[in-house]
């Protein structure tokens, strides 16, 4: 498995087949996107995860995240986080957030992420606003 940056067109494919199928291909299309850093992870060339992540100063905000079913529970999403989360350390990040769905909170524990606040709805889907500190001798190391 090979983790890189790639540009923010490659993911939209892959965000749409995991997120939102039903969804345009424009639609997974963020405001954003130029501005962030989009990381892939690829398995014998084919692109199987995608996660995208937009830094503000200090902190960062995960989005997008999505890893082809066929390639769910392989270890390829944890080491696509644990790689995202070494980056935005090196960077000076102090904080990562998410909107998880909750079907997701599990995998996001297991990294130290922590909910913030109450359940919402995206879309109709049930999330959770999640948060992890990057840094001091609190912050949580990622399971390898």
């Amino acid at each position: 498995m090979d983790i890189r940056r790639i540009p923010w067109q490659s993911s939209l494919a892959l965000r749409r087949q995991v997120l939102w199928p039903e969804a345009s291909l424009e639609a997974m299309k963020l405001d954003d996107d130029e501005a962030g850093l989009h990381f892939g992870a690829h398995v014998d060339g084919a692109l199987v995860s995608v996660a995208s992540v937009f830094i503000d100063g200090d902190e960062a905000r995960l989005r997008k995240f999505a890893t082809a079913a066929a390639y769910q529970r392989r270890g390829i999403g944890s080491a696509v986080l644990r790689h995202l989360l070494d980056q935005l350390r090196e960077a000076g990040c102090r904080s990562l957030w998410c909107d998880a769905r909750e079907s997701a909170l599990a995998f996001y524990r297991r990294f130290g992420l922590h909910e913030e606040g109450p359940r919402f709805h995206k879309e109709g889907l049930p999330y959770f606003r999640m948060r992890i500190s990057l840094c001091g001798a609190g912050a949580p190391h990622a399971p390898g």
